[in-house]
């Protein structure tokens, strides 16, 4: 049957080689039978730069050329300077942080899904620096050790971070939500980034909708299949690492 898969939040790195096994498993298993694969985000735990020479890096950009599906991405708020260069080695297509898509006839909103949490004052005024293409340019100018140690750091300061915030201030805001539907034409919307998988149904303007959220790989592996005549959210073991 035709369908289109989407993840996000695997989180990859060398410390949790079972997750890079789970997500090579599921690119050689399942990924090249879609008529598609999204890639919504945080795909990786940190990225320094298209010119890491990591054998993680490697592994992902040879798994995507090999598929014979095609590949989309949308940048995550730990990964959102893959730039060109990763991108045609990889064989994937790189999309805007909002994208409509028509999905079997239905038009469908996907993104990443950091930008629906407004409530999150001191994470967006973060997003919004560290989006600025000046600052982007001149850490990409900085030695690599030196820019692996910056995310390290950052990575750490996020943690701890997260410690003192509620769930409800880190997850999204529904009015923001229905205003991004509102703003883009769909009844359907599909992110990722909050690790709350769930299918919620509700009501916009009048008219039935559905946001669907995608969920981490840090216990098992995550995977949305849609098709023209459901969406469902499917777990996978992670497999051991060899």
């Amino acid at each position: 049957m035709p369908h289109t898969l989407f993840i996000a939040d695997l989180h990859l790195s060398p410390g949790r080689p079972d997750i890079t096994a789970a997500f090579l498993a599921f690119m050689e298993t399942e990924a090249s039978k879609a008529d598609a694969l999204y890639v919504l985000g945080d795909l990786f735990e940190f990225w320094v730069g298209d010119d890491e020479p990591s054998e993680l890096n490697r592994q992902v950009a040879a798994a995507f050329r090999a598929c014979r599906a095609p590949v989309y991405y949308i940048h995550g708020n730990r990964d959102f300077m893959i730039g060109r260069r990763f991108a045609a080695e990889a064989n994937i297509t790189l999309l805007p942080e909002h994208k409509v898509i028509d999905l079997y006839g239905t038009p469908t909103l996907i993104m990443h899904g950091d930008t629906l949490c407004i409530d999150d004052v001191g994470y967006q005024r973060y997003r919004r620096i560290t989006r600025l293409r000046w600052l982007q340019w001149l850490f990409l100018r900085l030695p690599l050790t030196k820019r692996l140690g910056i995310a390290d750091g950052i990575r750490g300061k996020s943690a701890e971070s997260k410690q003192d915030k509620s769930i409800t201030i880190m997850d999204v805001n529904q009015g923001e939500v229905e205003r991004q539907m509102r703003k883009a034409g769909v009844q359907r919307l599909i992110h990722g980034h909050t690790h709350r998988p769930a299918i919620h149904d509700l009501e916009l303007d009048g008219r039935p909708a559905r946001r669907i959220v995608l969920g981490d790989w840090y216990t098992q592996g995550s995977v949305l299949r849609v098709t023209r005549e459901c969406a469902e959210l499917q777990s996978r073991e992670l497999e051991e690492s060899k």
